[in-house]
């Protein structure tokens, strides 16, 4: 995807982002500008492996 595409994608899921979200949203992008590149990745590939292991996650949580 492009840079316009991607921008175009991710304002039509903040049109139904409930707005008590927004806030959070605004709050992460502020911080991805003001971390530095590593800093970036290292958080990405965090989320990333969360993402992957949300189901066994939780289920180590129980």
């Amino acid at each position: 995807m492009t840079k316009t595409q991607l921008k175009s994608e991710i304002q039509k899921v903040l049109d139904n982002v409930p707005e008590n979200i927004l806030q959070d949203i605004l709050e992460l992008l502020r911080d991805f500008q003001n971390d530095s590149t590593n800093q970036v990745e290292i958080t990405h590939s965090l989320r990333k492996i969360l993402s992957e292991d949300k189901e066994l996650l939780e289920k180590l949580a129980q």
